[in-house]
C-alpha cells in the first residue's frame, strides 16, 4: 500500500509530515533518530486568526511531524539524494510517495498552499521552519554539553576560575540563559518576565567570544614570529598544547549560549509578531552562519600555523631531534582538539596526523642530499658546511649519552654483583 509524506528541509534538518503511521514506518525503516515537532502546541496562537484557522488546526491534528538532523549519513539513510538541498528562500519542500516505509518517488516540489501540501497556511510553513531552526540549535547545544562534559577539567580550569572579567560575566549570563531555557521547557513559551531576564545577554556572550578568539589568534601569531627558531617554536607549541583546548571550551560555551538565546528569541517573535517569524528565522540563521565562519577562520588559521611549525621542526630534526619531536607532538595534540571542537559546532575540517621525523632518518636524508649534490669529501663539506656536520656529530654523541643515562640503574647493580662474585 502506497502513502504520501511531506518533506521540508532548511539545510540543517529535514521535517517529515503526514499520517503518523506512514511517518513512523518511514523513519523506523530508515533507522534514523528523530524528534517530535509540536506544531499544534507552538502554532496555536499564530493560527487563531483568519478564515483558514480551523482547517489548518485540523490538518495539524491529523498529521504527525518529526525532525531529523540532516547529515551525510541521515540523508543517505532517508534516500533523499539531492532533492532536499534547499531553494532560493532557504527552505525546500517536496511530496514523496512511500511503500513499506521507503521513498519510491519524489512527486514534486511544492509551495505553501499547493494541492496535496499539508502546509497550506503560510503561517504553518513559517512556524514549521522556525521550529526546525530551534531543534537544530538545541541539537547542537546538547552536543556541546556532551563535548564540555568530556573535557570537564578544562572547563573547571577556565570557565569556573573567573580570572578574567569577560569570562566571569559570561558565566553569570550563562546561568540566566540556562534558567530561561528550563522555564521554556516547562511552560512551552517565553513570557515577558523570562525574556526581560535575558535581554542584553548577547553582548556579554559576544564580548567573551571575541576575547577567546583573540587568545587563539595570538598563539597563531606567536608561531609565525618564532618560526625560525626551533627552540622558540617548541615553547609556543607547548603553550598552545596546554591552553588551546581551554579556549575552545570557552568558544563552545559561547556558541551554546548564543544558540540558546536564538531559540528564546524565535519563541518570543512567534508570540509577539508571528507575521515576522520567517524573516526573523532567516536573520537568526544568517547570524549563526557568520559566527561559525568567524570561529572557523581562527581555528583553521591556528591549524595551518601549527602544521607549518611541525613541518619546519621536522626539517631541523637533524640538529634538534628532541625539540622537533615535541613540536610535532604538540601540533598533533592541538589539531585533534580543534577538529573535535569544529565537528561539534558544524565546521567541516580534516587533517592527517604529522609524523615526527626520526633523527636517524634526518641523518640519512642529509647524507643522500650530499651525494646527490655530486661530491664527496671536500665537496660535501663545502656544500653543507663544516659546522653542520660537527653539530650533527655532537647531537649524535648527546643522544647516545642521554640514552645511556636513561638505562635502568639495576644494570649497574648487576655488574657490581658480578664483580663481587669474582
Amino acid at each position: 500500500m502506497n502513502g504520501e509524506i511531506e518533506l521540508v528541509s532548511d539545510g540543517d534538518g529535514v521535517a517529515i509530515f503526514g499520517d503518523p503511521r506512514e511517518v513512523d514506518l518511514f523513519l523506523s525503516t530508515a533507522g534514523v533518530p528523530s524528534q517530535e515537532i509540536a506544531l499544534h502546541q507552538k502554532l496555536g496562537s499564530a493560527l487563531n486568526t483568519g478564515s483558514g484557522a480551523a482547517q489548518a488546526g485540523s490538518q495539524i491534528a491529523a498529521n504527525s511531524g518529526r525532525w531529523v538532523k540532516l547529515t551525510e549519513d541521515s540523508a543517505k539513510a532517508l534516500k533523499l539524494g539531492k532533492a532536499m538541498k534547499g531553494s532560493s528562500d532557504g527552505v525546500s519542500r517536496a511530496i514523496a510517495t512511500t511503500s513499506k516505509g521507503k521513498v519510491t518517488k519524489i512527486l514534486e516540489f511544492v509551495k505553501p498552499g499547493s494541492v496535496g501540501s499539508m502546509l497550506t497556511n503560510p503561517a504553518m510553513l513559517a512556524g514549521a521552519a522556525g521550529i526546525m531552526a530551534q531543534l537544530a540549535m538545541q541539537q547542537t547545544m546538547d552536543e556541546i554539553t556532551d563535548y564540555l562534559a568530556k573535557i570537564d577539567e578544562k572547563v573547571d580550569d577556565v570557565l569556573r576560575a573567573q580570572k578574567d572579567a569577560a569570562l566571569a560575566e559570561m558565566i553569570g549570563v550563562g546561568f540566566v540563559i540556562d534558567e530561561a531555557m528550563t522555564v521554556r521547557e516547562h511552560t512551552g513559551r517565553v513570557s515577558d518576565v523570562t525574556w526581560s531576564k535575558v535581554q542584553g545577554a548577547s553582548q556579554t556572550v559576544a564580548t567573551t567570544q571575541a576575547y577567546a578568539l583573540r587568545q587563539l589568534d595570538a598563539l597563531a601569531e606567536k608561531l609565525e614570529k618564532k618560526k625560525r627558531s626551533v627552540g622558540d617554536v617548541a615553547e609556543v607549541a607547548a603553550e598552545a598544547d596546554a591552553t588551546v583546548e581551554e579556549w575552545l571550551a570557552v568558544l563552545a560555551r559561547c556558541f551554546q549560549l548564543q544558540d540558546g538565546l536564538a531559540v528564546l528569541e524565535l519563541d518570543r517573535v512567534l508570540d509577539a509578531e508571528p507575521a515576522e517569524l520567517e524573516r526573523h528565522r532567516a536573520g537568526v540563521q544568517a547570524a549563526r552562519r557568520k559566527r561559525r565562519e568567524q570561529i572557523a577562520t581562527t581555528t583553521r588559521s591556528l591549524l595551518a600555523r601549527m602544521d607549518a611549525a611541525a613541518s619546519t621542526a621536522n626539517e631541523k630534526a637533524l640538529l634538534h631531534p628532541f625539540k622537533a619531536g615535541n613540536v610535532v607532538r604538540s601540533s598533533n595534540e592541538v589539531a585533534a582538539d580543534v577538529l573535535v571542537f569544529n565537528e561539534r559546532i558544524g565546521i567541516d575540517s580534516t587533517r592527517d596526523a604529522i609524523q615526527a621525523k626520526r633523527w636517524i632518518v634526518a641523518v640519512g636524508e642529509a647524507r643522500d642530499k650530499a651525494v646527490e649534490a655530486g661530491g664527496e669529501g671536500v665537496d660535501v663539506v663545502r656544500r653543507f658546511g663544516i659546522k653542520t656536520f660537527e653539530d650533527a656529530k655532537v647531537v649524535g654523541e648527546k643522544l647516545g649519552q642521554e640514552f645511556a643515562e636513561r638505562m635502568p640503574q639495576r644494570r649497574s647493580s648487576h655488574d657490581a654483583d658480578a664483580d663481587n662474585e669474582r
